[in-house]
């Protein structure tokens, strides 16, 4: 005969040979005195479900109820236990040993963060012996996630038909192996949302892969480059372009410096998210990557780690977007860029800036955090 469980202080209580059964064996609960175990709503719930229970007493007085009338009940007291209970089910059946992430249960000092509702150990280990293997966030579809501290989670995802999907956050910056140093002469002329540079040197766009050449079947002009308002406003910080003339220059003061003015066009063009585009420019250029723009695949920019030219080009390996610190992602919003990104085999990162937009020495030294997401299947 299966054991009846107890509920007490939000936790089911199982006595009897329990530390031995459910515990030793299989990782469920924390062991308290003798061979009693406590069991958390969501991993008595399991147990019952299998029939591994015979029933739980909801109270003193109460019979032991089945697994319809604790599910509805722990449902009614507990947030979000339907999803939790999904997903602790699902890998349980794959194989792994949970705890939740709370103490005082076993995998309360192994959560990285107080988002983390479980902690998945390797396949085969106990709470007692292993080794984590995925922090576990749960999230139902029509909840939001925050983008800052994702790094390191594993996000549990449960759409409305109660499929799940996982996705894996690593931190880590983008680092290339581009070797090219552009040149310190550059000049050019500010357009309404780009610059031209007329006779751009050797190499700056065949080997650095800066802008794009203007070109055509019956073209007489060589060497003309059109580059972005970000490509230009990182150069001209860096004191690599002046500008010889600007059309309708907005920043209206025709001696402000080059970058002053490319800024304030970018500004004018995209508001302040240009300030955290140029930022994340700046800073995947400073890695030896080489950032072009990710219109194409509804990104900010796509990356070359190692450019040696143009001609042999190999394919670009990240999708970066630009959010901002704060931002809180749909689950929806997160598939999307993921799958399209795994779609066009690439990486898909997300770069959370923080900076307050006055300057450009304050955007291009504002923190700013990587994280890499990807689907998983665990």
């Amino acid at each position: 005969m299966q054991p009846t469980g107890h509920l007490r202080d939000d936790a089911v209580r199982v006595g009897g040979d329990a530390r031995q059964r459910f515990y030793d064996g299989r990782g469920y609960g924390r062991p308290l005195d003798g061979n009693e175990i406590a069991l958390s709503r969501v991993e008595a719930a399991h147990l019952l479900f299998r029939g591994d229970l015979s029933g739980i007493e909801l109270d003193d007085s109460s019979s032991p109820v089945g697994f319809e009338r604790f599910f509805v009940a722990s449902a009614a007291a507990a947030d979000r236990f339907s999803v939790r209970f999904l997903v602790y089910s699902d890998l349980r059946d794959r194989g792994f040993y949970l705890s939740p992430a709370r103490d005082p249960w076993p995998g309360g000092s192994d959560a990285p963060s107080d988002a983390v509702d479980f902690v998945a150990y390797e396949r085969g280990q106990t709470p007692d012996t292993g080794r984590v293997m995925y922090p576990i966030q749960v999230v139902g579809e029509r909840e939001s996630v925050a983008a800052a501290g994702l790094a390191g989670r594993t996000l549990a995802v449960v759409d409305e038909e109660s499929d799940i999907t996982y996705f894996a956050a690593e931190g880590g910056a983008i680092e290339g192996a581009t070797d090219y140093e552009p040149p310190t002469d550059l000049t050019g002329v500010l357009l309404a949302d780009r610059v031209v540079v007329w006779d751009a040197p050797d190499g700056f766009y065949e080997r650095g892969f800066y802008g794009r050449p203007l070109t055509g079947r019956a073209a007489d002009v060589e060497g003309a480059l059109q580059l972005s308002l970000v490509e230009a406003a990182s150069l001209a910080a860096d004191g690599r372009l002046s500008l010889s003339a600007s059309v309708g220059d907005s920043a209206g003061n025709p001696h402000a410096s080059a970058a002053a003015r490319v800024v304030a066009r970018g500004r004018d063009v995209e508001g302040e998210r240009f300030d955290r585009r140029l930022a994340v420019y700046g800073r995947l250029r400073a890695a030896d990557a080489v950032p072009k723009t990710g219109f194409k695949f509804g990104a900010d920019f796509r990356t070359y780690l190692d450019v040696e030219t143009v001609e042999d080009l190999p394919h670009s390996e990240h999708l970066v977007r630009v959010v901002e610190g704060d931002h809180r992602f749909s689950p929806r919003e997160l598939s999307l860029d993921v799958r399209l990104a795994g779609g066009v085999r690439k990486e898909m990162v997300f770069a959370l800036t923080r900076g307050n937009g006055e300057t450009i020495g304050e955007v291009d030294g504002a923190p700013i955090e990587w994280v890499s997401v990807d689907r998983l299947t665990p």
